[in-house]
């Protein structure tokens, strides 16, 4: 409207019918030669030859009557510019809508698709996609990354249920072995010391193992929440954690290859002393009589690095993919006789992510295993400051 309005200002401003166009309107209303309006021509009229000069009609000079012609022409050129105009308005309104309708159907169609896949989404559909084509602009983006959130939540539960099932299933047979050792002692009337002894040696193993599950778990849980960082010696941990197995490795008559570097840290003791201590217990208990394993601790710039390598049973390469993963054993025999869970490289990959570290673990073909935990060495005193 407003350029119609601004369009109709300058045709008003500048339109002037021309003088000839305003002489022919004259003359046709008054039925007179055009010609006779011209100014200064002498037509002449009759057989005598009389000049004639017409000056005006009905008492109206001729120039005033031209200007009158000029004025309505350009009223009704401006009346049927404002009406075409108009009428141009409302069928490009007419138009401008449909097409609006359309293109915004088609721009919100990719919106519409990520609502109803996120009203149908349930804990049991979390496997949907949107799946969204086209060209890589900011909805695609939106929908790329709405199917990404739904992956790592579909992960996320999945890992849940998995866990839940397996510490379920854990906890269930120290609770199998009590309640089975309870209902024998209290069936026989004539129970000995020497079975009650017993019953009890029992009892007390699987509610060991149960302990040990629950402080698993718990460590699990507690490296998944913000740790409270403090300045950690890693060379120190590590000895003091070797120092502890020391009567199991001896026990395997196994060499131990020691190199403890200074290597300090920022992160939480009993996560730090969980982490080196499963990766040291580890590789003393899955070794073999007069084997070997070695623990290292350096700096390299803005890095510590922790290195605990053993020898042992050879470990293909599918069975390595799996080590992190929680309640994985893969020799469940020998994990039940040494009394793990398959939590241990859980809790070490755990406790290095809340740390903002990483976790690398090689599996040698001559056997055993190579882990290799690498952390952000905690900034010096006199460096934090600027000084």
């Amino acid at each position: 409207m407003l350029l119609i309005t601004i369009n109709y200002l300058m045709v008003r401003n500048s339109l002037n019918p021309a003088t000839e166009k305003a002489r022919a309107v004259v003359a046709e209303r008054y039925g007179i030669d055009p010609r006779l309006l011209e100014p200064g021509n002498v037509i002449q009229i009759g057989r005598e030859g009389i000049p004639v000069r017409i000056e005006g009609i009905e008492g109206i000079p001729i120039p005033r009557l031209i200007a009158e012609a000029q004025r309505e022409l350009k009223d009704e050129a401006l009346r049927q510019l404002w009406t075409g105009s108009l009428l141009a308005l409302a069928i490009m309104a007419v138009i401008t809508f449909g097409l609006a309708w359309l293109v915004a159907g088609r721009l919100l169609r990719p919106l519409h698709a990520i609502t109803s896949t996120a009203r149908r989404l349930s804990e049991s559909t979390l496997h949907e996609r949107i799946g969204l084509r086209g060209p890589r602009d900011e909805l695609k983006e939106l929908a790329d990354t709405f199917d990404g959130m739904l992956g790592r939540l579909d992960k996320a539960f999945s890992a849940q249920k998995d866990f839940v099932a397996n510490a379920s299933h854990e906890l269930r047979t120290p609770l199998t072995i009590i309640r089975t050792e309870i209902d024998v002692a209290l069936s026989d009337p004539e129970v000995s010391r020497e079975e009650l002894q017993e019953m009890g040696m029992a009892v007390t193993e699987a509610v060991d193992r149960s302990e040990h599950l629950i402080d698993g778990l718990l460590v699990l849980a507690g490296a998944e929440s913000p740790p409270t960082l403090v300045d950690l010696d890693l060379a120190e941990i590590a000895s003091n954690e070797v120092g502890i197995t020391s009567n199991e490795a001896d026990g395997l008559r196994l060499r131990l290859e020691l190199d403890l570097q200074p290597a300090v840290v920022k992160g939480e003791r009993s996560l730090l002393e969980r982490m080196v201590g499963n990766l040291i217990e580890n590789a003393v208990r899955h070794n073999t009589p007069d084997g070997w394993f070695s623990v290292k601790t350096t700096r390299t710039g803005d890095r510590v690095t922790l290195e605990v390598a053993n020898s042992g049973p050879a470990v293909s390469p599918e069975e390595a993919h799996h080590l992190f993963d929680r309640f994985y054993r893969p020799d469940k025999s020998r994990s039940r006789k040494t009394g793990g869970f398959g939590l241990g490289l859980s809790i070490v990959k755990a406790v290095a992510t809340a740390l903002d570290g990483t976790v690398d673990l090689v599996a040698p073909k001559a056997g055993g295993l190579r882990v290799t935990v690498s952390l952000p060495a905690a900034v010096p005193a006199d460096r934090g400051s600027g000084s």
